[in-house]
């Protein structure tokens, strides 16, 4: 049975609305365009820290690029509860020993779900010694992205890490489309691959 992450998600946020309380959500980001709307969207809910950390970002002007756009969209928007933005180490060589065997993968295969659980493990880590409600990911506003493997990632790191994932699928209701104004409104630098090595030959993101 194919989930709604969706209505699982404002099931949530209307529990929470219920309680009267402002949650803490560590939020990893992929780059500025897809933390846009998230932001948008999420920011109405929870007091925000939003985390780079993208060690498979390739090559290194890329990376900075990435996260300098990021920083400058959060300073340029306004948002209802605080955004914080927090900066994982950036070490490259940890993307190539988690990729290797995988190199011949096809994208959106084995090794881009490697990908997606090495950055997320990070996040949930961080969000337990920080004492978050909740961590995710802003992966799953891609519609080139496996919103079903994202969130059943976030779930087994959720047991592993003690820190409550929370259910996403920002591409649902326009999200990808609202990204696609948010970037034209704020001048954001849309990139045409992923951010690897392996999806730059292939620029199918």
């Amino acid at each position: 049975m194919n989930r709604n992450y969706q209505k699982e998600l404002e099931k949530l946020l209307d529990r929470e609305q219920n309680e009267g309380r402002i949650p803490r959500l560590f939020l990893h980001a992929c780059c500025a365009p897809c933390s846009s709307y998230v932001l948008e969207y999420l920011s109405q809910y929870f007091e925000i820290t939003i985390f780079f950390y993208n060690p498979n970002i390739f090559p290194d002007e890329e990376y900075k690029k990435r996260a300098e756009e990021l920083r400058r969209m959060i300073k340029e928007m306004e948002f209802i509860h605080p955004v914080k933005f927090e900066e994982g180490e950036y070490r490259p060589e940890d993307f190539f020993a988690m990729a290797k065997g995988l190199e011949e993968e096809a994208e959106g295969g084995r090794r881009c779900f490697a990908c997606y659980r090495m950055r997320m493990e990070e996040a949930a880590k961080k969000a337990r010694e920080g004492g978050y409600d909740y961590f995710t990911t802003t992966l799953s506003i891609s519609p080139l992205k496996n919103a079903a493997k994202i969130n059943e990632i976030g779930e087994e790191l959720a047991d592993i890490y003690e820190v409550e994932h929370l259910p996403s699928d920002f591409k649902k209701k326009d999200g990808y489309k609202r990204s696609i104004e948010l970037s034209r409104q704020y001048n954001l630098y849309r990139q045409d691959y992923c951010g690897c090595v392996f999806s730059k030959k292939n620029k199918k993101n």
